[in-house]
C-alpha cells in the first residue's frame, strides 16, 4: 500500500520542520518540494536551459545549499515557466506513489500533486507568530532585520503566494488544519501524528 502525506502551508507556519519529524517518524522518504524550484533556479543562474534541467531533474541536485537569496529570486523565474513547472509536477507525483509512500511539503500538495493522498495536512499560524519565527530564524544567521519589515514581507508573501494563476496556495476541502500559533515544535509535531495515526487506523 502507498501511503502518501500532503502538507501544505503558508511560509514560517512550521510545515518544514513537522514535515521532516512525521517523515521520520513513519520512516517515509520526504520531498520540500520548494526546493525543486531553487534546484532549477540555481542550475539556470549556472548557465543551464530550466526547462532542461526540470525534464532531468535528479534529488541529488537537492545535495547544495538552495537557500539564498539570489537562488531564491532565480526559483521564483524558473516557477513562472509552464514548462519547468509541468516537469517537477510530474517529478513530485513520481516521488509521492514510490514504494511504500512518501511525505511532501509545499503550497499545493493537497490541490494539484497530490489530490488523492491519504493525509491532507495544513499547517498554519497566524502572521504575527510566523514573523517572529521568521525573524528569529534571520537573526539566528546574522541578518540584520526587525520584526516590522519581516511581518510586511510575510503578509506579502501570503497574498503572492493565494493570488498566483497557477497552483496558488489553497486549502484542499479534505485536509485537516493544524495551527500551530498556540505550540511549540513538539507539540505540533506530536499532534501531526496524532492525525496521521488516526488516519492509518
Amino acid at each position: 500500500m502507498t501511503f502518501t502525506v500532503a502538507i501544505d502551508g503558508p511560509a514560517a507556519a512550521g510545515k518544514g520542520t513537522i514535515s521532516k519529524a512525521v517523515a521520520a517518524h513513519f520512516n517515509l522518504p520526504h520531498l520540500d518540494t520548494g526546493l525543486l524550484y531553487r534546484a532549477v533556479g540555481a542550475q539556470m543562474l549556472a548557465g543551464a536551459d530550466p526547462v532542461e534541467a526540470a525534464n532531468n531533474f535528479d534529488l541529488a541536485d537537492l545535495a547544495q545549499d538552495l537557500r539564498k537569496d539570489d537562488i531564491a529570486q532565480a526559483a521564483s523565474r524558473v516557477a513562472a515557466i509552464p514548462e519547468v513547472r509541468a516537469a517537477l509536477v510530474s517529478f513530485q507525483q513520481r516521488f509521492a506513489t514510490r514504494g511504500g509512500g512518501a511525505v511532501l511539503d509545499g503550497r499545493d500538495i493537497g490541490t494539484v500533486i497530490c489530490p488523492d493522498a491519504q493525509v491532507k495536512l495544513f499547517v498554519t499560524a497566524s502572521p504575527d507568530v510566523r514573523a517572529k519565527r521568521r525573524l528569529e530564524e534571520l537573526t539566528g544567521k546574522g541578518i540584520d532585520t526587525d520584526y516590522a519589515t519581516v511581518l510586511v514581507d510575510v503578509i506579502a508573501r501570503d497574498k503572492r503566494d493565494s493570488e498566483r494563476d497557477t497552483a496558488p496556495l489553497t486549502l484542499a476541502d479534505d485536509a485537516i488544519i493544524l495551527d500551530t500559533s498556540d505550540m511549540s515544535i513538539d507539540a505540533a509535531v506530536a499532534a501531526a501524528i496524532a492525525i496521521i495515526e488516526k488516519k492509518l487506523n
